[in-house]
């Protein structure tokens, strides 16, 4: 049986979509199901050529200066990132399988740059949603499963940073709490 490596995946971005925004920032943090960190891939990008930021993220990014910088400093080809990303993905000890909070947006940018950039993502079609899965597990509905309706203890007092890879290592805590206490029930 092969094991699942869950790769807790956050990103940054300058509008709601890929091709006419750009990912700022890429950062996945890989977990075993018992919450063990295998690894982490971090970088920021330059944007695309000829995107432009929406005036409505942009507007969001002025009150996020630190985010911001984070998400600017030392810039690289998407090309390299996404080559390099898709390495580290295939040599994660299992099958990756991306886990975002929300995987809709995450994983369409995620997908949307393996594709253009590399021809390929180890993720095949797939996201797992976390706010999704608590939902099932809860047996609330979507709107009673947000971050302010979930166990303290699964949060870990973890702040959502707005910087990558600290929200990916955040979310990725968050999924393993509760696929754990999921196996566990």
């Amino acid at each position: 049986m092969t094991i699942e490596i869950y790769v807790s995946t956050d990103i940054e971005a300058d509008g709601p979509i890929p091709g006419p925004h750009s990912m700022l920032s890429l950062a996945s943090a890989a977990y075993t199901a018992d919450k063990q960190l295998v690894g982490t891939f971090t970088a920021n990008l330059e944007t695309l050529p000829g995107a432009q930021g929406h005036p409505k993220t942009m507007k969001w990014w002025a009150e996020q200066p630190d985010a911001w910088a984070a998400s600017r400093a030392d810039p690289q080809p998407p090309v390299e990132v996404m080559k390099s990303y898709h390495s580290w993905l295939v040599a994660l000890p299992g099958k990756p399988i991306f886990v975002g909070y929300p995987a809709a947006y995450d994983f369409m940018f995620v997908y949307w740059y393996l594709i253009n950039f590399v021809g390929d993502s180890p993720f095949k079609f797939s996201a797992l949603d976390i706010r999704s899965y608590a939902m099932a597990f809860l047996k609330q509905s979507y709107n009673e499963s947000g971050k302010d309706n979930l166990p303290a203890a699964w949060l870990e007092n973890l702040p959502l940073a707005h910087i990558a890879l600290d929200d990916a290592i955040q979310q990725g805590k968050l999924f393993c709490n509760l696929l754990q206490a999921n196996l566990q029930r």
